[in-house]
């Protein structure tokens, strides 16, 4: 089992830059890709980014792509999302993700384990 928690939502103008933090307990992320998804109101939850730990190969949805960057602290099991150039329609709850990889699976979707979630607000 695994238990995630998320961090580092807020408030802030378009242009600005945040960074989220996904921790894990219960087992650390070796041998796991973690994911950020994202859901904005009467929206459905899209995907965002992911990491599969043991190898490091990274995704990123096009929306994304450039601006946001996935990265991990092994040493804190956890995983971060640095945004940049955030935009209005990047306003969602942001969510972390774990499963365990199955090479050749979509890195974008099934996901096991999931957080509660951040609010992020981009203001114009």
């Amino acid at each position: 089992q695994v238990q995630l928690v998320e961090s580092g939502g807020g408030l802030v103008q378009a242009g600005g830059s945040l960074r989220l933090s996904c921790a894990a307990s219960g087992r650390t992320f070796s041998g796991y890709t973690v994911g950020w998804f994202r859901q904005a109101p009467g929206k459905e939850r899209e995907f965002v980014a992911a990491f599969r730990w043991s190898g490091g190969t990274i995704y990123y949805s096009d929306s994304v792509k450039g601006r946001f960057t996935i990265s991990r602290d092994n040493a804190k099991n956890t995983v971060y999302l640095q945004m940049n150039s955030l935009k209005p329609e990047d306003t969602a709850v942001y969510y972390c993700a774990a499963k365990p990889t199955v090479w050749g699976t979509d890195p974008r979707s099934d996901y096991d384990y999931w957080g509660q979630g951040t609010q992020v607000t981009v203001s114009s």
